[in-house]
């Protein structure tokens, strides 16, 4: 629902402009900057939401053939890998954001820091995501299908 009223407030934004810089020769001169930002919150908030429903892009036709211990190993292999790249993101996102809060943005006056607090956030929840995952892995369980995996075809 965030995201649809981010994408909503985005195409709102930019059309108005638009509109109003073609037929009065003026426009809102925050919208630049807003749409940036939400952009930059609706693309790392979609990154958890995908990783969350399984539809980022793998190459899964190894891992399908082999046994079930195999797909586990393989799950805790590429889940480790995930929670090593965060690590690593939020090694240098959580620095930005912090400096960057007390930078205004030229326009809107907004601390320029909520750009990088979108990653910060993107990186807590994709590192939970994995380590929920690394810990059903170890337990033996496979992930449940959603009734939405019905409609999408995985890692498309």
């Amino acid at each position: 629902m965030l995201l649809a009223l981010a994408l909503a407030t985005m195409v709102l934004l930019v059309f108005s402009n638009v509109v109003l810089r073609y037929l009065f020769d003026s426009g809102i001169v925050v919208s630049e900057e807003l749409s940036r930002l939400l952009f930059l919150w609706l693309t790392f908030l979609g990154a958890v939401v995908v990783l969350r429903r399984g539809g980022h892009l793998g190459f899964d036709t190894l891992v399908r053939m082999l046994p079930y211990r195999g797909r586990l190993v393989c799950r805790v292999v590429s889940d480790g890998l995930t929670l090593i790249v965060c690590g690593i993101f939020l090694w240098g996102a959580w620095p930005q954001a912090v400096t960057n809060m007390d930078n205004a943005s030229p326009v809107s006056g907004l601390p320029l820091g909520w750009a990088y607090a979108a990653a910060v956030v993107a990186g807590i929840g994709l590192s939970m995501l994995a380590l929920t995952d690394v810990l059903l892995a170890l337990r033996g369980i496979e992930p449940t299908p959603s009734k939405e995996d019905d409609l999408v075809e995985p890692g498309a």
